[in-house]
Parts: C-alpha cells; structure tokens; sequence
C-alpha cells in the first residue's frame, strides 16, 4: 500500500511539473503538425524584450523532414513595431544590407581581437549575397530575403517575412528554409495561424 502511495505522489508530481511546462510551448502551428515532423519550441517566458510578444516557433529537422525549415509568428507594439513597420515597407533593401554590415563588422571584430592576442588567424569568412523581393499578397505585405554564398553555389538561406496590423500591433509571420518555395509556404502556414 506504501509503495503505490509513493508512485501515486511520484506520478500527480510530475503531471503538476508537466502542466506547467505545458503552455511554454505556444500553440504551434496547425498547419506544419508534430505528425510530419515539426517540433514547437519553448517560447513562454525566454522572451524578455518589452514590446514583443512571441506566439508560435516551430521547427523541422534535418533527421525528420526532408527539408528543414523554422517558421514563427511574432507580434511587435510601440515604438518597435512602427521601426520594424517602416524598415519593411519603405525599403527592404536596407535590412539586406544592414545584415551584410552587421557581418562584416563582427567578422573585423573577431579579426582584430584575433591579432591582438597573436593568435593564428581564423580563415576569411565566406563571401555572401543577399537578394531581397517583395512578398505582397491579398492576406498580407511581405519581403523574401535570400543570401546566397558567393564561394559555394547553389548555398543559400531564405526567409520570407509576412506582416500586418492587428490594433495596435504589427503581426509578423517568418519562415526560413533553403528555398523560396518552402520558406513562403512556411511563413504562409504561420500567417494562417495567427
């Protein structure tokens, strides 16, 4: 009687820990399903940034999906998201290109941090291109961002960024694969479940 007393405590504790893990995860993403190989990710309290509000990550690994992908859906308000609003619509091409400098100048960080402790250089960093189009459709505006490896071809990563406005909030659905077709699928898939 002792015994299954203690598994009966053992088993209502763990069911207590497990629920109350159980909405870390956000509600996922109906159309890309745990059954094909989509893992949501733990989103409940890791997002400490005021003003951005994390709904739904999920992500398909290499090991169960033939193509891997992530797709997310993000909510911005204030200030944020008026910057990240304006950054969309008024020109995409900046966001390419701010990416590329912010690259640029980690890689002469690590460099100079490298040759100041005389250490043996680390090789140069491959070379990229980064591509971005407009995305717009009767659901929603969107930018897909391609950056492509100059040194390897046919290397690249793609995300396609849907955005809109709910109130006060800018709404914005990603998807990031290695080709345009599923990272608009993605991004689609997370637009339809905001």
């Amino acid at each position: 009687m002792r015994s299954r007393f203690r598994v009966a405590a053992l088993l209502l504790g763990a069911g207590l820990l497990l629920s109350a893990c159980a909405d870390q995860f956000g509600a996922g993403i109906a159309e890309l399903p745990a059954s094909e190989g989509w893992h949501r990710l733990p989103i409940g309290s890791w997002v400490l940034n005021e003003g951005l509000e994390a709904r739904a990550m999920v992500f398909c690994p290499r090991e169960s999906c033939t193509q891997q992908g992530f797709a997310a859906v993000i909510a911005l308000e204030g200030r944020q998201a008026g910057d990240m609003e304006r950054a969309l619509s008024e020109s995409p091409a900046r966001l390419g290109e701010a990416f590329a400098r912010l690259a640029a100048e980690k890689a002469a960080e690590r460099r100079k941090l490298q040759k100041n402790q005389k250490r043996k250089a680390e090789p140069k960093s491959a070379r990229s291109a980064t591509d971005v189009a407009r995305l717009d459709s009767t659901e929603a505006r969107g930018v897909l961002v391609t950056i492509r490896s100059l040194d390897t071809p046919g290397r690249q990563a793609v995300t396609a960024i849907l955005y809109g406005r709910e109130a006060d909030r800018l709404v914005l659905a990603l998807g990031v694969s290695d080709t345009a077709e599923a990272a608009r699928r993605d991004a689609q898939a997370a637009w339809r479940s905001r």
